[in-house]
């Protein structure tokens, strides 16, 4: 089952865009739904934040990311 593409998702390519110097695994932000939910605007910002690009995208070349925390383990004194 795949997780729903939402505004401010955070995904990865799925392929690599060497016209746009993005490669396959990179992280973006979805800000935007295009065509009725068929396309999403993602940015992809460098270490400071500055976006360096923004695009449409299709569904199938971005897979959305989850994070669940882990329980923490006890510490040990």
């Amino acid at each position: 089952m795949s997780t729903p593409i939402e505004l401010l998702s955070v995904v990865a390519l799925t392929e690599d865009l060497p016209e746009y110097n993005l490669w396959r695994g990179q992280v973006g932000t979805v800000v935007d739904t295009l065509a009725d939910g068929r396309a999403f605007e993602v940015e992809f910002s460098d270490r400071d934040g500055q976006v360096f690009v923004s695009l449409g995208l299709l569904p199938d070349q971005i897979i959305v990311l989850r994070y669940e925390p882990m329980a923490t383990a006890p510490q040990r004194l």
